[in-house]
């Protein structure tokens, strides 16, 4: 059985163990792997806290069903390099809620190959980038299905490459026999790293994939089962044992864990037509009632970071979930609307059909209710998506394109909005497969990005990619995906329009 380190050499209060999960490539079987042990070492008792290097969404879906614990990311081109520990710290040994218990092992899964990161950037917000900032030591997945000794040749180059990660035992996956597993094993020997374990090949246990990655968990009504599967098999399969002594084995950390209160500790916004403003809830008068945001959920808006929604109420707002898939009318009282990212190419139809939340949002943005969309949300709020309507609050229309946008961007905002200011500079990423055409005559260029102009609305960002998004009235919509606890201005801009919105309406019902 799998224990916590024993009290007479408990660790500092600054100590965490921890392993990164990396392959020598994609398709070698990570999330598999470290999604099992996620739950396998949850199944000893252990509090697990699982963590995915890059901006991915879906992987962390997987993280939180396998250890019942908010799964986030560590992206250096996201929060910058500075905030890769804190935020890991945060999410470790907090678990992002008062109150929850500190986690006994952090498993962070990597991302792509182990060396692969930002085109042109020599690694920048690579798996080994994560691996050094954290201090961590890999365990390395290797499909080896296509081969044998060879195998042992990877194993070499990728523990050689770059001295300063430490390759502290490698996974066997999607093994053929005993027999083909042992001649990796032997040829592996003379490099002293061990082996793990062995996994077979099993087809249950492979997570479907879709034209954006993987199938969310969250539209997996067998999800939990398969999980079980997985933790079974990674259980029997995998010296647990040894992977916690590796995990153990990484140096404690330094520095204090992020958190959302001391991100906006520092952070002023200026509201249109007003002064500064405390970024933090303690700038907000205590006896103010915390305006509500309704942030959409469910299995067409599945993506969004854990902070976002941390840094609003520690900027002096509540939050409230709705599913725009089967609730007819935002959460009571809503001031401000956030709608992230997903599948709603997917759900098309059944967004369409419900008419009630089509209106209820038509008549919220109309009425100048603050709102944010990122991707998703930007598609939902165009006029259709593959013609089929959708809200309609943005003048212009949404369909599937041939090619995948897939990039980290530097962006900066073209105007003034409810999320930033002009001239505001900010690091993101997208990740989509369709194109918006705004309304005609207001095309800037490219069926993919652009503004309506002409309709009294101007682009939400410009990058080196061109200018894209939308920001009229009260909305801010554009394909770009931001991690806020790398810009916590951008969630007190947002909260401060919102508790202005909201103090006008209830002035306005006096």
């Amino acid at each position: 059985m799998v224990t916590a380190a024993p009290a007479s050499t408990a660790p500092t209060s600054t100590a965490l163990p921890r392993l990164v999960v990396a392959a020598p490539a994609s398709g070698h079987g990570k999330t598999t792997v470290a999604t099992g042990l996620m739950a396998a070492l949850r199944r000893t008792g252990l509090t697990v806290s699982g963590h995915k290097v890059g901006p991915d969404y879906i992987d962390p879906g997987y993280h939180a069903l396998a250890t019942g614990r908010p799964g986030r990311n560590l992206d250096p081109h996201l929060v910058g390099e500075e905030q890769v520990v804190p935020l890991l710290q945060h999410g470790a040994r907090l678990g992002g809620a008062p109150g929850s218990r500190a986690a006994d092992v952090a498993v962070i899964e990597g991302v792509m190959g182990l060396y692969d990161g930002h085109i042109g950037g020599d690694g920048f917000a690579s798996t080994a980038h994560v691996a050094r900032l954290t201090d961590s030591p890999v365990v390395l997945v290797v499909d080896i299905s296509h081969a044998s000794r060879s195998i042992a040749a990877v194993v070499l180059g990728m523990a050689s490459f770059d001295p300063s990660v430490r390759i502290a035992g490698v996974v066997l996956n999607k093994a053929g026999s005993v027999r083909h597993s042992d001649e990796v094993r032997r040829a592996l020997a003379p490099l002293g790293i061990p082996v793990l374990g062995v996994l077979q090949r099993d087809d249950d246990v492979t997570a479907p994939s879709r034209h954006l990655g993987l199938v969310p968990a969250a539209e997996r009504p067998e999800a939990a089962r398969s999980l079980d599967h997985l933790a079974g098999k990674v259980a029997a399969s995998i010296d647990l044992e040894a992977v916690m002594r590796i995990a153990r084995s990484a140096p404690p950390l330094a520095g204090e864990a992020w958190s959302a209160q001391t991100a906006l500790e520092c952070t002023t916004v200026v509201v249109d037509g007003g002064g500064p403003v405390a970024g933090r809830a303690r700038g907000v008068d205590d006896d103010e009632a915390r305006p509500l945001i309704a942030i959409a959920g469910g299995r067409a808006f599945t993506f969004r970071y854990a902070e976002t929604a941390e840094l609003l109420e520690a900027a002096g707002c509540s939050v409230a979930p709705f599913d725009p898939l089967v609730d007819e009318s935002l959460p009571r009282g809503t001031a401000g609307i956030y709608l992230g990212g997903g599948f709603p190419e997917v759900h098309a139809g059944d967004l369409a059909a419900n008419e009630p939340m089509l209106r209820e949002l038509r008549a919220a943005t109309s009425a100048g209710t603050p709102t944010v969309a990122e991707c998703a949300g930007l598609l939902y709020l165009c006029r259709s998506l593959d013609g089929t309507p959708m809200v309609g609050a943005i003048d212009a229309d949404a369909a599937m394109a041939p090619r995948l946008t897939l990039a980290y961007r530097r962006s900066t905002a073209v105007a003034d909005s409810v999320l930033s200011t002009a001239s505001t500079e900010v690091t993101g990423h997208e990740f989509h497969r369709t194109a918006v055409t705004p309304s005609a005559g207001t095309d800037r260029g490219s069926p993919t990005v652009g503004a309506a102009a002409g309709s009294g609305s101007a682009p939400a960002w410009t990058s080196s990619a061109g200018a894209e998004g939308f920001v009229t009235g009260s909305v801010h919509a554009s394909y770009l995906h931001t991690h806020w606890a790398g810009h916590p201005a951008l969630a007190a801009r947002f909260a401060a329009h919102v508790r202005r919105f909201a103090r006008a309406g209830a002035e306005a019902s006096v």
